[in-house]
């Protein structure tokens, strides 16, 4: 099995994939660049989403207030949570925008930010929830009312125990956009089929992209580990 292999790994095939044309400069790391972007953008439109939509439900869940913007959010996030991405990605982009006009970058980042931040609203409520009650009646007792004492007291407090929690949505959610390739978008994974197309040559470009990919989420998981320890440190303080 191998040796049917070994003629896609030499030097001649690494040249043709990534040299010649300057193919690993557009499609590779030209790829990165546009995940990237759509990671970034969905990231912003998930955690203001969820952040709204968190907010909604844990103000229900300890008030028993907001219920029709409540019954709302728990039908956004029972459809969006049961649902795959692609399947999301492809109704944004065949059905809702459907002129040949319409930007792949938008469709993109709306559906994989309206994605995310169904994931960010349960994250950011888990937060809220798992603050204690005492919290509420000590900005009470300073005359806050209950958005104030959400807002100044619970929120600070919340984010730091879900920043973890985050940060890997996040990484998760890097990951989830090469399901992008599906509507031409000119991503990593675009990158590869578009070497691959050319050189006939389905390894290399393949294993170039899943390095590509491990690379940055290793990156961004010693970040978040690093994160995780300093906040460890500062509690103990």
């Amino acid at each position: 099995m191998f040796e049917n292999l070994a003629p896609y790994f030499t030097k001649e095939q690494f040249y043709l994939n990534f040299i010649e044309d300057d193919r690993f400069v557009k499609y590779i790391l030209g790829g990165l660049k546009t995940t990237l972007l759509i990671t970034f953008l969905a990231v912003i439109l998930g955690i203001l989403l969820g952040f709204i939509v968190g907010v909604i439900r844990a103000s229900h869940d300890k008030t028993g207030k907001l219920k029709i913007l409540n019954g709302i959010c728990r039908v956004y996030l029972s459809v969006i949570r049961g649902t795959p991405v692609v399947v999301q990605l492809m109704i944004m982009y065949y059905c809702i925008f459907t002129s040949p006009d319409a930007s792949k970058l938008v469709t993109s980042v709306l559906a994989f930010g309206i994605n995310s931040g169904a994931y960010v609203a349960e994250i950011f409520r888990s937060g809220i929830m798992s603050i204690d009650n005492g919290q509420f009646e000590a900005g009470r007792s300073l005359g806050f009312n209950y958005t104030q004492t959400v807002w100044y007291i619970i929120m600070p407090q919340a984010v730091k125990n879900v920043l973890p929690a985050l940060c890997n949505e996040f990484i998760a959610l890097l990951k989830e956009t090469s399901v992008a390739t599906l509507i031409a978008m000119t991503d990593l994974t675009y990158g590869a089929n578009v070497i691959k197309s050319r050189t006939y040559n389905p390894y290399l470009p393949l294993f170039m992209v899943a390095f590509v990919y491990w690379l940055v989420v290793t990156v961004l998981t010693a970040l978040v580990g690093r994160l995780e320890i300093r906040m460890r440190k500062n509690e103990m303080r």
